[in-house]
């Protein structure tokens, strides 16, 4: 058989199977015979790869959470506020936006009539929550209470089931109508229509003219437990003296998109006075720039976990490394024997890179189990939905198997470089 043919390699590739099996059944005898000098030596790596994937977990439960939040708006959506959407610095930071003079409605709907480019705008405040009843029931605690006007259904995503959705003459009248959330609306009439029926918030009558399709719940809450009113009619009865509202603002298309921002931008700036060169005075976010900053906020965090995570698993490789070595010591006599009757260099070099291996491997995989399960039992309480890292089930697997590989190398050279003659003679 010629060496190189696909036999002669198929063959190869077999016998080195063989020795890795053999191998890790070593590897698996010598790490049940000394459990507790083996329980003692991996729980380093446990720890190391625990922290890891714990902070990984309850991160990308939260990562899911918030990305989920932000696509409810439409495509080629933005929002213009006096806050910022995300906000990681301290109080002082805090303050400059806190500064700022509110976007008021007047300027809202300047936006909307001088926005050429947009597709549609739309005005936008939440107000407290509070109790709502109906004739027939009384919803949970919680609901919300939205005023909005036409244009923000589009934005938000708002899909209308049954009847219609506010008007400008409802705006403009400030009309006591509403648009209700499908859950609420259930909630309040469980046996039939709400369209045209009365429901009471706070003390005040509004009439249903409208029911959304369901969004569904997401992360222990409700999408549909909500109540929609002309933004007059909320800023009238439950403004307060401090009300910045938001613009919801659709771009025609995506390649107009960026030029919608700048158009509405201008706008702003000039109704609000911002003289030249000076920054904005509110915030302009989209889904690509939250997230943007939130993956770049979550990086820096990813990068110091694991950069903490990464001493203890080098101060657990260097415990792996004296074990080994004693490891070597003690089956001294053992060695000579398998040199004795034929193993090679590479093959006591395999058995004892696999044992390190096998070592670092085992507390890993606790340590992955014991991370998924404290990270998801945190987003548990958190109301946040269960998440699996699977990247990072992989990335810390993959740096257990580097552990091992590197403060195994030595021990390995060691035993394999051992006199076969002194190696039998050892007591």
């Amino acid at each position: 058989m010629k060496p190189g043919t696909k036999s002669s390699r198929w063959q190869a590739f077999s016998v080195f199977r063989a020795e890795l099996k053999e191998s890790f059944g070593m590897a698996m005898g010598a790490l049940t015979a000394h459990k507790l000098r083996s329980s003692l030596t991996l729980l380093g790596v446990l720890v190391g790869v625990f922290s890891i994937i714990v902070v990984m977990t309850a991160m990308r439960a939260m990562q899911s959470h918030i990305e989920s939040d932000l696509g409810q708006l439409g495509g080629q959506s933005f929002v213009v506020q006096k806050w910022p959407g995300v906000y990681f610095g301290g109080h002082d930071g805090f303050e400059k936006y806190w500064r700022r003079k509110d976007i008021t409605l007047q300027q809202g709907l300047q936006v909307k009539s001088r926005s050429s480019l947009a597709r549609t705008v739309g005005l936008q405040q939440w107000f407290q929550s509070g109790e709502m009843t109906s004739r027939y029931a009384k919803a949970p605690p919680g609901a919300s209470l939205a005023g909005e006007t036409p244009g923000s259904f589009a934005v938000e995503n708002w899909v209308l089931q049954d009847g219609r959705i506010l008007q400008e003459s409802d705006v403009e009248g400030a009309h006591d109508v509403c648009v209700l959330g499908n859950s609420l609306a259930k909630d309040l009439f469980p046996f039939g229509s709400p369209l045209n029926e009365k429901i009471k918030f706070n003390g005040i009558n509004y009439t249903v003219v409208g029911v959304l399709e369901a969004k569904g719940g997401m992360a222990g809450g409700d999408q549909d437990n909500f109540a929609i009113i002309p933004i007059t009619t909320g800023l009238n009865r439950y403004g307060s003296r401090r009300q910045s509202i938001s613009i919801l603002v659709q771009a025609s298309d995506a390649a107009g998109y960026e030029d919608t921002v700048e158009q509405v931008r201008g706008i702003l700036r000039l109704i609000r006075k911002v003289e030249p060169g000076k920054e904005d005075d509110f915030e302009i976010f989209s889904n690509d720039s939250m997230l943007a900053q939130i993956n770049s906020f979550t990086f820096a965090v990813r990068i110091g976990v694991t950069a903490i995570s990464s001493i203890a698993l080098v101060a657990a490789g260097i415990g792996i490394m004296n074990i080994m070595l004693v490891s070597v010591t003690e089956r001294t006599r053992e060695i000579g024997i398998r040199r004795a009757i034929g193993a090679k260099k590479r093959n006591i070099m395999t058995q004892f890179i696999m044992e390190a291996v096998v070592l670092c491997e085992v507390g890993g995989v606790m340590g992955v189990v014991l991370g998924i399960i404290a990270g998801n039992v945190g987003a548990h309480m958190m109301k946040l939905s269960p998440v699996v890292p699977v990247d990072w089930v992989i990335i810390g697997l993959g740096i257990c198997s580097l552990v091992g590989i590197v403060f195994g190398t030595y021990p390995a050279y060691k035993a394999a470089n051992l006199d076969p003659i002194d190696s039998l003679r050892y007591e």
